[in-house]
């Protein structure tokens, strides 16, 4: 089922047994990191912290820590089922006959009916806090490793907005918590929320910001999601609920805000205005270290009446961030299919925290085919940060570990097969020599042609004859061979 908010999604959680109560009063500066670390690397259930100490909300995490969790969030029974889905509706062709436009007629109808819908009231407006109010004080936000710079809001949907289309966008970005009225705003060089702010430094006017937390799972997931530019995040969280989200104005900024929302909280950015942001225990499991960011700051807060504050930490992997990019990996490999057809599967090993590795497999017709695809794969939106792209043959499994390395091992010659490069590398990644550019590697991992420098004949892999595997499987089944 979808769930349009919080407490949908705990009622359903507890009922499935994925969710446990703690009554005990846990501590948000390091000791609740401790507890989620251990239960999220132990395949645990999701923890709701019914008493935070010095805040009077109920803290919500590892809600996304599992695959059935995940599955559960975007309404499926596999992540692939939801790449299938998009993967149809990409494909759509121009209707050839009546029959032909009569389907595209409902399917476009029945996408325009998954845009946000606008009201008037909404339960995430229940409760207004303004300047005199405790505001960020109030909130149990997490400080989550002994280094981190202060506390962090970790799980935020921050709105924005294109000053010249005005279109909004929702992303992910941490927030370094000043005091009850400030926060860093950690918009990173290649996201779509840095680049409204350009442009508002530009005009030297000042940004409205609004911030969501909680409600449907879908929407905190689709915060996530590498969308191209000026495709609303909300239409995608629409699509995976089948349910147009509902959105209603922000009581102190021109912003539209999902209505289901747990918090959200009102400000804006002064782009004139920088502040020391970090440092922060990152999903490298390294700190990463104190920059200068934009300052937000807070104008009110308006909450639900059974508000839930959610909450995530991040580490050494795997995590709980790590099955939300598992997802991610599945929804959008139609997409990258789209541009890069010869690719039969990709996977983003949790180990390379989803942007250090990626492991494709190739349908290889053609010499240098591997080759292309991995420059393909750099110049392709949030792929051209990844640091490490090895290819494969078609007939590997790439979730079969031991396999990939053997591949990996066996088939590669240095001098042939590498490809370096430089280029635009994660914000994150404390290897490169400068912040956001490093160098690159490629690895063609397929079996190699003459063409290819092979100066021989390419061995062939050892494999029993069926018929020998057929006679052993049933003379020797009671023997349990």
């Amino acid at each position: 089922m979808a769930y349009k908010n919080t407490q949908q999604f705990i009622a359903s959680l507890e009922a499935d047994g994925q969710l446990h109560r703690v009554s005990v009063e846990a501590d948000p500066a390091l000791e609740i990191t401790e507890i989620a670390d251990r239960i999220s690397k132990n395949d645990g259930p999701s923890l709701l912290f019914e008493h935070v100490k010095d805040s009077s909300f109920p803290l919500f995490i590892n809600a996304f820590g599992s695959y059935k969790r995940m599955q559960m969030t975007l309404n499926c029974n596999s992540f692939d089922e939801i790449g299938q889905k998009l993967d149809a509706l990409l494909k759509l062709q121009p209707p050839t006959g009546f029959v032909d436009k009569i389907k595209m007629l409902f399917a476009l109808k029945k996408m325009a009916s998954l845009f946000p819908k606008k009201v008037r009231k909404a339960p995430c407006q229940d409760q207004v806090f303004g300047p005199d109010s405790d505001l960020l004080d109030m909130l149990p936000i997490l400080t989550c490793w002994p280094h981190d710079g202060g506390p962090f809001i970790t799980l935020p949907i921050v709105i924005t907005k294109d000053p010249d289309n005005g279109i909004q966008n929702i992303g992910m970005y941490r927030m370094h918590k000043y005091d009850k009225s400030t926060t860093g705003m950690h918009w990173q060089y290649n996201k779509d929320g840095n680049r409204h702010f350009d442009k508002y430094k530009r005009s030297g006017q000042r940004m409205d910001v609004a911030v969501a937390l909680g409600g449907s799972p879908a929407v905190t997931y689709a915060a996530t999601a590498p969308l191209p530019p000026d495709v609303d995040e909300l239409i995608l969280a629409g699509f995976i609920n089948s349910k147009a989200v509902e959105v209603v104005k922000a009581r102190t900024v021109d912003l539209y805000v999902p209505a289901e929302s747990d918090f959200v909280i009102e400000g804006y950015v002064d782009p004139d205005e920088e502040r020391i942001e970090g440092p922060f225990g990152d999903h490298t499991g390294f700190y990463s270290p104190a920059d200068t960011y934009p300052v937000f700051h807070v104008t009110c807060i308006t909450c639900r009446n059974d508000a839930v504050y959610p909450a995530t930490i991040v580490g050494k992997p795997p995590m709980e961030d790590c099955y939300m990019a598992k997802a991610t990996e599945r929804i959008f490999l139609p997409m990258i299919k789209m541009v890069v057809p010869e690719i039969v599967d990709m996977v983003l090993p949790m180990e390379g925290v989803f942007h250090n590795c990626a492991l494709v497999s190739v349908d290889k017709k053609f010499p240098g085919q591997a080759k292309k695809v991995i420059h393909a794969l750099w110049g392709l939106g949030q792929m051209s940060s990844t640091k490490f792209i090895i290819v494969f043959d078609k007939d590997i499994d790439l979730t079969d570990s031991p396999t990939v390395v053997w591949k990996l091992l066996n088939n590669v010659d240095p001098k042939r097969d590498l490809v370096f490069s430089e280029g635009p590398l994660d914000a994150l990644d404390h290897s490169a020599p400068y912040a956001d550019f490093g160098g690159k590697m490629g690895i063609d991992a397929t079996r190699k042609t003459r063409e290819e420098g092979m100066g021989r004949e390419w061995p062939q892999e050892i494999k029993m004859s069926d018929d020998i595997v057929d006679l052993v499987s049933k003379r020797w089944k009671d023997y349990g061979f």
